[in-house]
């Protein structure tokens, strides 16, 4: 005997913890039931519904037919016929009913229209009944249950999450989010950043992904939205829209350069990431282990840009060939090593925020070490003295 007040206390926890609704599981139920039903009385073709009440625990069965054409009448099980979308049919007795004969049960009824049969509750309908339905109950609960996390977590994609480390495995993170599980693989990771059960973690989601063992989530600490996010968490002119941030350019743990641009001309699109004292920025390279970030001022103008890019570097002049989308940067000998940036680093990073190729030469003055020039080529940079 089914424990009503037992099975509503499931439904409200079911419905609380796993945000499942309770229709959507009493759905699940009375297909659950219908099948069973089916499958040990029914006939080939039928159509079985059940109805569960949920304030006496009594299950109601139904048969459901289909109302077709008088035109059909001669067909049988072995004979097709041709239906909606053009589809070839089977005519059958059990699964559909003669428009003529449906107006004698339901008046005003059309074709395609539904005609409902009670059925009998089987005094043995039981242990087996039972079984089937609670395979088929635990299947769609668990469907219902995908469904509700990936709409959960859809809407969090490309956002800051954060979670509790569940695990570390062969370098990957596994990240708990009590109903979904997170994971951060090692090339995702920041350089030097170790991580030990139970800590928090915050995280940029950037897929949700639906597999056969269940939902994952995608989470990235090295992705460069990831600065973008927490500087938005950190900057309201940010997540108002007035200060944008025009591009971003990573090398995850050591340097990070992004370019924004105010939407205001009162508003200071650098001052606003810096912060007072420097407290927002300084707040996001805590987060990020000590990650250096240059905020430099985003332009339309290219030449401006890219001279913006190579900041600390002061540039004396740059030439752009738009055919081959290269910029030649001339800076003082005692500026190259600031443009260039140690293994290349700066220049590198500028490349990738603006989008240019950029070579770099000194000004043609005597150095005490010679004079160094710098060639970027997607990520790579040459760097040769002369």
């Amino acid at each position: 005997m089914l424990d009503l007040k037992t099975f509503k206390s499931a439904l409200e926890q079911l419905e609380e913890e796993r945000k499942i609704p309770k229709e959507k599981i009493l759905e699940a139920i009375e297909q659950a039931m219908a099948a069973a039903y089916k499958k040990d009385y029914g006939k080939k073709g039928q159509i079985i519904r059940a109805k569960f009440d949920m304030e006496t625990g009594k299950t109601d069965f139904f048969q459901v037919k289909i109302v077709v054409d008088e035109s059909i009448a001669i067909m049988n099980e072995s004979e097709e016929i041709k239906g909606e979308n053009d589809e070839r049919v089977h005519f059958n007795a059990e699964h559909h009913i003669l428009l003529e004969d449906a107006k004698k049960i339901k008046k005003g009824v059309e074709l395609n229209d539904e005609i409902i049969f009670p059925l009998e509750t089987k005094d043995d309908y039981g242990r087996i009944a039972a079984q089937t339905a609670k395979q088929v109950i635990i299947q769609k609960i668990r469907e219902a249950e995908r469904a509700s996390i990936i709409n959960e977590y859809g809407t969090k994609e490309g956002e800051v999450i954060s979670g509790i480390v569940q695990k570390v495995e062969r370098g990957n993170v596994y990240v708990d989010f009590n109903r979904a599980t997170g994971i951060l693989p090692t090339e995702e990771q920041i350089p030097g950043e170790y991580w030990q059960r139970g800590q928090r973690v915050r995280a940029y989601l950037y897929s949700v992904e639906d597999t056969p063992r269940g939902i994952n989530l995608r989470l990235s600490r090295a992705h460069p939205k990831f600065i973008e996010k927490l500087f938005t968490v950190e900057a309201p002119e940010i997540e108002n829209g007035v200060v944008e941030i025009k591009s971003v350019a990573r090398e995850a743990g050591a340097r990070s350069k992004i370019a924004v641009h105010s939407n205001d001309e009162h508003i200071d699109a650098v001052g606003s990431c810096v912060g007072q004292k420097g407290t927002r920025v300084n707040t996001v390279t805590g987060e990020l282990s000590g990650e250096k970030i240059d905020i430099i001022p985003w332009s339309p103008d290219p030449v401006q840009f890219v001279s913006n890019s190579l900041s600390p570097a002061k540039v004396i002049s740059i030439k752009l060939d738009e055919k081959e989308h290269k910029a030649t940067v001339e800076v003082g000998n005692d500026q190259l090593s600031l443009a260039i940036g140690k293994g290349g680093q700066n220049v590198r990073l500028a490349a990738k925020l603006t989008g240019w190729r950029i070579d770099i030469k000194g000004d043609g003055l005597p150095a005490q070490a010679g004079k160094v020039a710098a060639s970027t080529d997607g990520e790579k940079v040459e760097i040769k003295e002369e």
